[in-house]
């Protein structure tokens, strides 16, 4: 598959934010093109080759090499064929991403697949805080796609989520699913503190459940119900760590919340 690679010269001083020039490297015909492209380091303006070298010709894969955590708004608006980040990426990660898949081989920052419609993202390391959330201002966080992160998360991740997914192999901070609207999260390590803080809807499955449970959740007792094999089914078919699960061992306990905003979500755990 051919493409373009795109490669950091040096880790620059300040943060770069490449959010508004996705469509024009993805327009571009020659990698010269690219290199022409204005682009703000501060309030300093420059050139696209001042800061990177960029080699290959169009195609469906776009790759981003030695690329460091300064490096806002990768893959923004991506909407289709594969985006490589080899090293780590920096805020708003696939930030209204509507399809394709972004793949980094290295660690992200915060505000990942924020307002994220389609795709698919997959982090081999971790993620920073508000993984899924909302940026400043905008109401809603992710709202569709799957996201896949085999490290750890930070703080609030899923905060307003809408719909789609998240898969977090390692740990997650604290308010994991706070004020989540809808849609899925499901964690395989440690849960942080204060869990579902104002969750509307939607489900998180975790399994490892923290010691305790917020008293704004009532546990509903352990069922066996078809739901809770199609959603493991649905799981286990994301793949990674989450390829352990057993459909059939579809006993879950639930605990329903946050019943201080009259919250209907699911919080969910193999009862042994």
């Amino acid at each position: 598959m051919t493409g373009f690679a795109i490669i950091l010269k040096e880790e620059p001083r300040q943060r770069i934010d490449l959010a508004s020039l996705t469509e024009k490297i993805r327009a571009a015909r020659r990698a010269a093109e690219i290199e022409k492209l204005p682009i703000f380091v501060g309030n300093r303006k420059c050139v696209f080759g001042d800061l990177f070298v960029v080699y290959g010709k169009p195609g469906g894969r776009l790759v981003f090499d030695n690329v460091c955590g300064k490096i806002d708004g990768i893959g923004s608006r991506w909407r289709e064929g594969i985006l490589e980040v080899y090293g780590n990426a920096g805020d708003r990660l696939g930030h209204g991403m509507t399809g394709g898949t972004v793949i980094v081989h290295g660690n992200a920052g915060d505000f990942v697949a924020s307002g994220m419609r389609d795709g698919d993202i997959l982090i081999e390391g971790n993620a920073g805080d508000f993984l899924g959330a909302p940026l400043t201002g905008e109401r809603a966080g992710m709202n569709g796609g799957v996201v896949r992160v085999e490290g750890n998360a930070g703080a609030r991740t899923g905060d307003r989520l809408r719909r789609g997914l998240l898969l977090i192999e390692g740990d997650v901070g604290e308010l994991c699913a706070s004020r989540m609207i809808a849609g899925s999260i499901a964690v395989m390590g440690h849960m942080g503190p204060r869990l579902g803080h104002a969750m509307r809807r939607g489900a998180l499955f975790m399994m490892r459940p923290p010691a305790r449970f917020p008293d704004s959740f009532n546990d509903s007792g352990a069922h066996t119900l078809p739901f809770n094999h199609l959603f493991l089914a649905h799981l286990k078919r994301q793949g990674g760590a989450f390829s352990i699960l057993n459909p059939s061992d579809n006993r879950l306990r639930k605990y329903v919340g946050d019943i201080s905003v009259r919250g209907s979500g699911a919080l969910l755990f193999h009862d042994d």
